[in-house]
Order: structure tokens, then C-alpha cells, then sequence
């Protein structure tokens, strides 16, 4: 069953229509289980209806049209009840619901599964046979993975144009007018034109594109054709004498498989069409795979493993071939499997309105990144349809993670207005600049900006920032080919240090590992976010940590401005030992005649060991800093990139609002100051609260601190209070959101948590 299912999920993957899809499901299920009919009902949510959407062995013609309450029938039974119904007479089954227009009346035994993606049912798949007999286990569980299998295939189909021709198999999958849903990762609305993104030589990543210079693809593919040729032939000859004969012939197989009158003149049939020659390649290539896989003999099965490698090798060299930097639009939004911060800085300035991107969640390296740079941005949508949307129109609400493809005029004319608004609350709030963030009784609080860039210091001196809460230096690192020198390092801390003086600024000690890696230090683990990084691998190489702390202190001389923070603190033997390697440099740097500042050193409290710790802690350091992102990460036990499990993280979950006010309330006992420096501070549902706990500071992006400013000056401390206590009282962070969402919209602030400022 193992091998069958296999062959079914490639297939299913090799295609872009999701009509097509369900075809091969219930044609395929229906084979290997060696039964009758195999159907698949979708869920119509805004009817609560389920409707017949494909079929093998019922009647073709109810496709489309046949539909039942999800309170009626056998089908409505297996979605209220969300678990599989192996049944061996159904029509004796008391919820049995019997339709003639269907033909299933022969039909007695009978087994459905729901079809759920990331707990919202999507549908039904049904399996029947006229035999009187229960399907066996091995039959109920291969139903219940198929079933598993299509949650994230049907996640974001539309209803509506599947039900256009119920028999047309055309790719209809994001016609316009199209929904796609996904999670917000940064607000506002942008509008544009999608660029795709795609691994380079990942042949399953490369999307279709309409070429007109058909003749120059020709060219192109045909060099790139001879290239590959050449790297196989230069193999062959270097294995010529190690290799016995017989395996050796491999290779003369590969060149043939490569000759322009095989498997180019396939290709280039394809490119006269109008495809450009990388989507050409993987239509091919995808189609002998697929054959391939679908026959008996095992070695001519393994030859697919052939095509995917001779694939690669001639899409490696098409790319190569290819100008490196795309056609960014004026208006431009990025569209990927997975989009990469190095992805974001190639589009040029000024030219970058949206990411879309089917991996990550919210709280994601990529979406905090987009949040600084304030463009919008959706983030984890199930089965994007990436080959589709290459320059199609998009518009990204980033409040409501939704993406409308090819919207309708009305639709459009909707969204722009949405974004003038949005334009004009920004303007709006640069009247709060000067103004300190204080609540209406006289309650103030500090705002400074988190940063890895230099070149942020004019925004947020431009919006009002009291400072650096975080400063990111593993970046001067990440865009290196190698460790930077303490030199380099000097001259890049100074800028910062000089643009924000007398303010301020917090540098936080390199902090990789988990979702950061250096390209020129970089180590494989099976658990990254519990492996080594932070202050963990600092330590285990001082003379790494010993440089940078040096570049630090003498880019400080004469500013005084500068504060020390250490990540990933578990317990206090950590922060004592990086306090010995920190107070070595400093004397080093006084031996070397340095006019230096003993600068005060704090904690990054990131794992629940430092919350429980946080007293001790509390009496070493000279601050404290929660970083939201990885506490919240750690308390919840989920990953904040999956996508999978993104619906599971929320920072305003009770637990970690219960971890906030015990870190708060042992700092403060100590009498040491606690900022807040993670996504958490960017959040205007979250500010409210942060502030009622007792921070001292709330640290963001640049983008985020008027916003942020204009909460706390519409709300008195007592209500913020008020608002907490009630919080506490709550059982789960989505209650918690929609208390204080309807305490936002009644103090004139729904423009901050939804689209439009009315």
C-alpha cells in the first residue's frame, strides 16, 4: 500500500488543477483497493453543504450537482463527527440518505473519511462496494492517509470555479477572482504584481511562463543541453577505469536520454508553444517520471531516479544561463514555496510592496523582516499554486492574510481606497513623533526600535525612537563570506552608536543557529531551536565572542551609549561565564591606552529555565529583555516557521502572559529594568497589555513605534489594567484578542488590527 500511495501523492503533485487532482484520487483509490466506487464530497461552508465534486463508479452527471447538509446522510455524518465510518450494510444504517440521481443503490458496503486541514474539515472522501463486508483495517487506514493527503491539496481551492463545468479538467485552480488564505505576517495592503521566487535547479519549483522569443529560448535550452551533455561526458571518462563495464554503460544511457532527437526534441515541441524553456523541461521530465513510476518493473522504475537527475543537471545550466536579476514591476510582490531574506534585499529599493510565501507563520524570520521593512506580507498558504501566478495581479491584506488573485474591478476599487487609508493614518501619526508615549492618567513608557541595519537609524530617529532596544549583529556577519574583523566590526558598531547618541543603544552579542545560519559556519541538527546557538555557541568559541566584544567597547570610546545584552540565556552559570570573557576584553582594551566604559550587561530572558530563574538573574545583570518570539516559541512547544502548526502560536496565549509578569515582578524586585524587545512590542493588541504588566520599555520596528505610541496615548493605565485582569481570566489567547479588539475599535483604533481606518 506503502509503494501505491507513493505513486498516487506524485502524481497528484505533478499537476496544477485541482479538479484533475480529485480524479486521480478516486480513479486511483479505487484501483488499488480493488473496489467499486471511490467519490469525494467538498464542503460548501458558506451553505453547510457537502457537494459531490468527483467520482469513479457513481453517476458522472450528478458531479457538481448532488449536494447534502452536512446535519443528513451518511457523508454529513462522517463531517459532523470529524473520524473515519467503515460501514458493511450502510443502507440499514439509520443516518443512511439515499439519492437515485447518483446511482448508488447497489452499493452496501461503505467507508468515508473526512478530509481536514489544520483543524477546518474540508471535505469527504468516500469508498462503496455492492458486497455486503466491512473494509478491513489495511483499507481503512490507506483511506484515512489519502485523506490526510488532500486537506493540503483542497486547502484553497475555490468552490466556485470548480463548479463552472464539472467535467472541464482544465487548471482552473486560480482563475480570477481567486482567494487564497493564508496567515497574516505583516499588516497593511499592498497591491501588485507577483514575481516568483524558486529554488534554483529544483525542477518541481519552477512555474510556467509565457516566452515570445521562441527562437532564443530554443538557443537557450540547446546550450544548456550541451553543457549537461558535456558534465556527463566528463564523468564517464573520469569513472571510465573504475567503474565495471556493465555500470559503466550508464552512462552512454544518459547521453542518449540527452540527444537532441530524445529528449530535446520533446522539450523544444513544448517551447514552440510559447513556454519558456525551464517550464518546458519540467513538464517533460515530470511526465517520464510519472510513467516510469507507474510500471511493474522495478529497474525501469528506478530510472526515474535518472530523469530527476538529468533534469537538474540541464536546469542548473539554464539558470546559469539566465540573467541573474528578474523584471521587478514598479509595484512588486514576491511569490515562493519558501522566501529568503536575501530574496527580499535583491528587489531594488522602493520597488518591493508584498511577500507571499506558502512556508512560515507570523513570527517568522522572513515576516519580522517584512514587518521592519513595512511591506505586507501572507505567510503560509497551504498548496500556493506558485507556477501559476508568475506576473498575475495580487492583492495582499496582510491584516486578514488574504490574497486575492486577478481581483474583479470592484474588488480592486475596494483595496485601493483601503490603502489610501491606510496611507493617511501613517500620515497621520507622523503628528505623534515629539509627543512621548504616555497614557491619558500620565502613565509613560518607553519605545525604541529593534535593528540589524545602519541604514534604519534615519527612520527611527524620523518617528521618535528613545534609542536601540535591540540590535541585531549577527547581520554584519550573515552577509559576509567570512567572520568579520574586529576592525570592520568597530567601524559598523560606531555608525550606530554616533547616529543614535546620547540615546541608548543595546547590542545584542551574536545570536545564530536555529533559523539563522552563516554560510561559511554552517552545522547540521536534527533540532536546531534546542542545538547549538546563542550564548551557547559563543561560548564554546571566545575567540569569536572575545573579538566581537572588543570591537563593541572601542567603538564606544567617548559615546558611552552602549549596552551589552546576551541571548539564549538558560541558566546563570551561562551570563557568569560570558561576564568573565566580557570584563577580559574590557581590560584588554584599557591595557591597549582605550578611554573605555565598563558598559552594562543584560539578559535576553528566551527559554521558560530563565523565567524561573529570573530573580538570580536579576541580581547579576543590570538589565533585563524578554524576547517574545523565542519564549513564546519554547513555553508553547511550537515551531514559529512551520507553517503546520502556526494557528498554534500566539504570544497572548495566558501561559506566556503568566511568564511576563513573573519576569516583570522579579526584575522589578531586584530593582532592574525590563524591556521587551520580540514581535510581541509591535503588536497594538499586545502594547496594551505589556503595558498593564509593568515593562519598562517596549522595543519594535521602525515601522510599528507611531502605531504603537498612538495606543498607548487613547488608553488610561486603569483601563490597561483593567484590561489585563480581565485577560487573566480568559482561557485561550483567540478570547483574549477579541476582548481587546473590541476595546480597541471603541477607542477609535480598528485601523491598527484590520484593513482601512474606518
Amino acid at each position: 500500500m506503502l509503494k501505491i500511495l507513493r505513486r498516487i501523492v506524485q502524481e497528484v503533485s505533478s499537476v496544477n488543477s485541482a479538479k484533475e487532482a480529485l480524479q486521480i484520487i478516486v480513479e486511483r483509490v479505487r484501483s488499488a483497493i480493488e473496489t467499486q466506487a471511490c467519490s469525494v464530497f467538498l464542503l460548501d461552508r458558506d451553505n453547510q453543504r457537502f457537494i459531490l465534486m468527483a467520482t469513479e463508479g457513481l453517476r458522472n452527471e450528478a458531479v457538481g450537482k448532488i449536494n447534502v447538509s452536512i446535519n443528513e446522510g451518511l457523508v454529513g455524518l462522517v463531517g459532523r463527527r470529524e473520524e473515519p465510518i467503515n460501514l458493511s450494510d450502510a443502507p440499514k444504517h439509520p443516518d443512511f440518505l439515499y439519492h437515485p440521481e447518483i446511482g448508488e443503490e447497489r452499493y452496501r458496503a461503505f467507508i468515508g473519511a473526512p478530509i481536514i486541514h489544520q483543524r477546518q474539515l474540508i471535505g469527504v472522501i468516500v469508498v462503496q462496494q455492492e458486497q455486503q463486508r466491512r473494509y478491513d483495517e489495511a483499507e481503512e487506514a490507506f483511506i484515512v492517509t489519502i485523506a490526510a493527503q488532500l486537506g493540503g491539496v483542497l486547502a484553497n481551492v475555490n468552490l466556485a470555479d470548480l463548479l463552472t463545468d464539472p467535467t472541464d479538467l482544465r487548471p482552473l485552480t486560480i482563475t480570477g477572482g481567486a482567494v487564497l488564505i493564508g496567515i497574516p505576517g505583516s499588516q497593511g495592503v499592498a497591491i501588485g504584481n507577483a514575481v516568483v521566487v524558486y529554488p534554483l535547479a529544483d525542477l518541481d519549483a519552477v512555474p510556467d511562463k509565457i516566452q515570445n522569443d521562441i527562437d532564443q529560448e530554443i538557443e537557450f535550452f540547446n546550450s544548456a543541453l550541451a553543457a549537461a551533455s558535456e558534465d556527463i561526458y566528463a564523468l564517464s571518462e573520469r569513472l571510465v577505469n573504475i567503474l565495471p563495464p556493465e555500470e559503466h554503460a550508464l552512462f552512454d544511457v544518459y547521453l542518449k536520454m540527452l540527444d537532441s532527437n530524445s529528449l530535446g526534441a520533446e522539450v523544444i515541441s513544448i517551447i514552440k508553444t510559447g513556454q519558456w524553456a525551464q517550464g518546458a523541461l519540467r513538464r517533460v521530465i515530470n511526465q517520464h517520471i510519472k510513467q516510469l513510476e507507474e510500471v511493474d518493473d522495478p529497474y525501469l522504475r528506478e530510472r526515474a531516479v535518472d530523469f530527476k537527475d538529468l533534469g537538474r543537471r540541464v536546469l542548473s545550466h539554464l539558470q546559469a544561463g539566465r540573467p541573474a536579476i528578474p523584471d521587478y514591476p514598479e509595484q512588486t510582490i514576491l511569490v515562493g514555496d519558501e522566501i529568503t531574506a536575501s530574496a527580499l534585499a535583491e528587489v531594488p529599493e522602493g520597488k518591493l510592496v508584498g511577500v507571499v510565501s506558502a512556508e512560515g507563520s507570523h513570527n517568522s524570520h522572513v515576516a519580522i523582516i517584512a514587518r521592519a521593512m513595512g511591506v505586507s506580507t501572507v505567510m503560509g498558504i497551504s498548496g500556493l499554486p506558485v507556477s501559476q501566478l508568475e506576473d498575475k495581479e495580487l492583492i495582499v491584506d496582510g491584516y486578514s492574510g488574504h490574497v486575492y488573485v486577478s481581483p474583479s474591478d470592484v474588488i480592486r476599487k475596494k483595496f485601493i481606497s483601503l490603502a489610501k487609508e491606510d496611507r493617511e493614518l501613517d500620515e497621520n501619526l507622523a503628528e505623534l513623533r515629539d509627543l512621548p508615549a504616555e497614557t491619558v492618567d500620565g502613565q509613560q513608557i518607553k519605545l525604541m526600535i529593534n535593528t540589524g541595519l545602519i541604514a534604519d537609524a534615519g527612520n527611527a530617529l524620523s518617528v521618535g525612537a528613545q534609542g536601540v532596544g535591540l540590535y541585531r549583529t549577527e547581520v554584519p556577519f550573515i552577509i559576509r563570506d567570512r567572520f568579520p574583523s574586529e576592525e570592520e566590526q568597530r567601524v559598523i558598531y560606531r555608525q550606530l552608536l554616533k547616529a543614535f547618541a546620547p540615546r541608548p543603544v543595546v547590542m545584542r552579542t551574536l545570536d545564530v543557529g536555529g533559523d539563522k545560519a552563516l554560510p561559511y559556519f554552517s552545522f547540521e541538527e536534527d533540532n536546531p531551536f534546542l542545538g547549538w546557538r546563542g550564548l551557547r555557541l559563543t561560548l564554546d568559541h571566545p575567540e569569536v565572542f572575545l573579538v566581537q566584544i572588543r570591537a563593541m567597547l572601542r567603538a564606544s570610546v567617548g559615546l558611552d551609549n552602549l549596552k551589552i545584552m546576551l541571548p539564549m540565556v538558560t541558566h546563570v552559570s551561562e551570563f557568569c561565564d560570558a561576564k568573565r570573557l566580557i570584563e577580559r576584553a574590557y581590560n584588554e582594551v584599557l591595557e591597549e591606552g582605550e578611554d573605555v566604559t565598563m558598559p552594562p550587561l543584560g539578559v535576553m530572558i528566551e527559554v521558560p529555565s530563565a523565567v524561573y530563574e529570573i530573580k538570580r538573574l536579576a541580581k547579576r545583570a543590570d538589565f533585563i529583555s524578554v524576547g517574545s518570539n523565542d519564549l513564546a516559541q519554547y513555553i508553547l512547544a511550537v515551531d514559529r516557521n512551520n507553517s503546520r502548526v502556526a494557528s498554534l502560536y500566539d504570544a497572548l496565549y495566558p501561559a506566556i502572559l503568566h511568564a511576563l509578569i513573573q519576569v516583570v515582578e522579579g526584575a522589578h524586585g531586584e530593582g532592574k529594568m525590563v524591556s521587551i524587545c520580540g514581535e510581541m512590542a509591535s503588536d497594538p493588541m499586545a502594547a496594551i497589555l505589556l503595558l498593564a504588566i509593568g515593562f519598562d520599555t517596549l522595543s519594535m520596528s521602525s515601522t510599528s513605534l507611531l502605531r504603537i505610541k498612538w495606543v498607548i496615548r487613547m488608553f488610561s493605565y486603569a483601563q490597561a489594567k483593567a484590561l489585563l485582569e480581565e485577560s487573566l481570566t480568559l482561557e485561550s489567547a483567540s478570547a483574549i484578542r477579541q476582548l481587546i479588539a473590541h476595546a480597541m475599535e471603541k477607542a477609535g483604533l480598528g485601523g491598527l488590527i484590520r484593513a482601512g481606518r474606518y
